[in-house]
């Protein structure tokens, strides 16, 4: 259907808000100026432009833009161009709403956004800003991290007394299990799922005896609020926060619009959105950040809307609720995606030439995606070896320090609304990812399978398509490519900032982070609540990166069964994932990846609608080795999933050389919930942004359901682990005395006679 004119020409005003990185390309014709009712006062930029002021100023015109076609609209006419059914009511209240807006963020003095600007630079208020920052470059955990390692071990080995119900003067700290926890990525269902899941692992007394939590996407969003006001570090308190604040979309204009043009909200979301665009001239403020905003809007801001608090906007602010080792440090993830193709090629497609075979193989093999993990205490990079403190995100660095402001301060910490959007922005995942989101449900209807079929094989070209741009923070490597592993991407060291996005596009489970080094995880505990997890097999993507990392004791072959999974197969994918580096690996993993996949496909496939013996139920459960390959024309010692029905659980887990132990809870469906399908209640969809309190209780009924199932299985698998290093232990002191009295006996004689 063709719009009226006027609101044609709001709907491209209204798309002009998110601008890419040269700030006008998504408006190639600029549309001839429409007469306004407004005032000449409210037509002009908010501030005279100026050099240093370049995203502030396409800001304040995109804002501008808006409300000038908004006024421009001739309302008591629209009635008669479209249905009254089809135009809400509150669409005549947008005039009112940006004009608002606009009048918050002019810096004229005393406005809003002066006020912010002003309070951005009191050291006061952030005293991070006069605090000189410098890039980490380490294999090891920060010193931060380690401490907090030390309080979490006193608190834990309490928690695992209770847990497992034994004195705990008998219980040595050494023997207490190092146990991670991880949600999955699936938006709104994967926080909801997740946050209901970690209730039950809270009530269980499970939840006091974890050291990490990591997150992907939607978990990094429970995390977030578990550490906050609002949370108030119970899930139970953040899920009747849920239920009050999304049963309304994130976009809807007149929830959201309202909270961006009064008080206190307004200050509370709009600060970070200032402080971004004028500390940083060359920031790009796209359509992440104003999804970022909007998902503030909705999570950060509790019922009632004055309760807002201004320590939920930092990430190292969450460092307070770890000070005394009560809770589990949060991992928060995200990517970078290179592509060399776009390096490499520029210079050919500045001339307008198609890729040639040879480059395109060469990108199709060496494509890959980089990690960044998020805590309280740092970002890190564990590919390049280098990290910052978390208060120092947002400013520039060169040379490994960061910059300083002429008035001698630096800029605030950026704010987590930013941080909400990049860690949750499925939609800059590449096409390839997308079709992956609705793959299940093309494939079933009648008539698609040719589609699907076409774009199988046009994968390779599809993941290297990002429809949307990522985020982007500023680059805190520049000027450290000498003391970067030799392996880092060239093209990290050629731009001023690092564009990163949802984790979820390299994988919808975290355990990369967890299997770091210095974190010495014994049992990871995943709750996967992805949207296909048969088909993407997220657990078994984490093979090849314990193989390049060289961390022993992953339990090899985890994840859904597959059918054709020969010795032969396996020992090729080992020797791929031992590669020097992420490279090698890519493009070892690519030559073989085509004719595997098809196989895989095939066997999935055949096992997608049975519940096979061999399926995963509700709670799985695996156990590495520490055993290493005798030659490279051996096999990889096998891990071994443990049966449910067996009673030899302890014996498998308590072998010497018995390596980590993964507890995986697959959100599946279950009869005692008939109401709530994981992949067919349409709720229940990664791009559904409303969720009711009848809908977050049937996800949670279900969450309680599929626990219980494994509830005691986990219990005796933590107590196998803790038996495990306890004999371990207790054997490395008996032979330390030993070695001693042997020492005494050769220097001094018998000293028993």
């Amino acid at each position: 259907m063709l719009l009226p004119p006027h609101l044609a020409h709001l709907s491209r005003k209204l798309s002009g808000l998110g601008y890419n990185k040269k700030g006008n390309a998504d408006q190639a014709q600029e549309p001839t100026e429409v007469p306004t009712t407004a005032s000449n006062d409210d037509d002009v930029p908010l501030f005279d432009a100026d050099p240093d002021s370049g995203a502030w100023s396409t800001l304040s015109r995109r804002v501008m833009d808006a409300r000038i076609a908004l006024n421009a609209i001739k309302w008591s006419k629209v009635g008669d161009d479209i249905a009254d059914l089809l135009l809400p009511d509150w669409a005549m209240d947008l005039p009112a709403y940006f004009s608002k807006l606009q009048r918050e963020l002019e810096m004229a003095p005393g406005s809003l956004a002066d006020e912010i600007w002003e309070e951005a630079q009191d050291p006061g208020l952030n005293p991070e800003i006069a605090r000189l920052a410098r890039v980490r470059i380490s294999n090891d955990l920060c010193m931060e991290e380690k401490k907090f390692q030390q309080r979490r071990k006193r608190y834990t080995t309490r928690a695992l007394a209770a847990y497992l119900d034994l004195p705990e003067e008998e219980i040595d700290p050494e023997d207490v299990p190092t146990i991670a926890m991880c949600g999955s990525g699936g938006g709104l269902r994967a926080m909801v799922a997740g946050t209901s899941s970690y209730l039950c692992a809270q009530e269980a007394g499970l939840l006091d005896c974890v050291t990490y939590t990591a997150g992907v996407s939607g978990s990094c969003w429970l995390q977030a609020l578990y550490y906050s006001t609002i949370g108030r570090q119970n899930y139970g308190t953040l899920l009747n926060h849920l239920k009050r604040r999304i049963g309304t979309h994130i976009a809807y204009p007149p929830a959201a619009l309202g909270l961006l043009t009064a008080a206190p909200t307004n200050k509370f979301l709009l600060s970070g959105i200032v402080e971004k665009v004028k500390g940083d001239p060359t920031a790009e403020f796209g359509l992440v950040d104003v999804y970022g905003i909007l998902l503030a809007a909705r999570l950060l801001v509790p019922r009632g809307e004055l309760g807002v608090d201004s320590r939920n906007l930092k990430l190292s602010n969450q460092e307070v609720y770890l000070r005394n080792g009560a809770h589990p440090m949060p991992i928060y993830s995200a990517v970078r995606h290179e592509i060399p193709l776009d390096e490499s090629d520029s210079k050919d497609n500045s001339e307008h030439k198609a890729p040639s075979h040879d480059m395109k193989e060469k990108a199709k093999k060496e494509a890959w995606f980089q990690w960044f993990e998020s805590t309280p205490y740092e970002l890190y990079s564990e590919e390049l070896g280098a990290g910052i403190p978390s208060w120092s995100v947002g400013r520039k660095f060169e040379n490994g320090t960061g910059s300083v402001r002429e008035n001698g301060y630096s800029v605030p910490e950026l704010r987590l609304p930013f941080l909400l959007g990049i860690w949750g922005s499925a939609f800059c995942a590449t096409l390839s990812h997308y079709y992956k989101e609705i793959r299940p449900i093309v494939k079933g209807l009648t008539g698609f399978g040719g589609i699907d079929d076409l774009l199988e094989e046009k994968n390779d070209e599809l993941i290297k398509v990002h429809p949307i741009e990522p985020a982007a923070i500023p680059n805190y490597v520049l000027g450290l490519k000498a003391q970067l592993p030799p392996t880092a991407a060239k093209s990290i060291f050629n731009s001023d900032h690092l564009e990163l996005a949802d984790a979820g596009m390299s994988n919808n489970l975290p355990i990369y982070p967890l299997l770091r080094p210095g974190r010495d995880v014994d049992v990871i505990i995943a709750f996967d609540a992805s949207a296909d997890i048969k088909n993407e097999n997220w657990l078994s993507v984490a093979d090849g990166y314990a193989r390049q990392r060289g961390i022993r004791g992953w339990p090899l072959g985890t994840g859904w069964p597959k059918k054709d999974k020969s010795e032969a197969s396996s020992i090729a994918d080992i020797d791929a994932a031992e590669a020097a580096s992420p490279q090698e690996a890519a493009g070892k993993i690519a030559d073989a990846q085509e004719s595997k996949r098809v196989k895989e496909e095939n066997a999935q496939q055949e096992n997608s609608n049975t519940d096979s013996n061999n399926d995963l139920g509700y709670c799985n459960i695996w156990v590495g080795t520490t055993l290493e390959r005798t030659s490279s024309s051996s096999a990889p010692p096998s891990s071994k999933r443990l049966d449910p029905d067996s009673e030899t659980d302890a014996f498998h887990l308590t072998q010497p050389n018995a390596g980590i132990a993964v507890i995986y809870f697959p959100l599946l469906p279950n009869p005692v919930c008939p109401s709530v399908h994981p992949h067919k209640s349409d709720f229940m969809s990664t791009w559904n942004f409303i969720y009711t309190p009848e809908d977050i209780e049937k996800v949670v009924g279900l969450a309680r359901a599929n626990f219980g199932e494994g509830r005691e299985r986990v219990r005796r698998t933590v107590r196998a682990v803790y038996e495990r290093k306890k004999s371990g232990r207790e054997e490395r002191e008996g032979m330390e005395r030993e070695r001693r009295w042997g020492k005494r006996w050769r220097e001094g004689g018998d000293h028993f006679r």
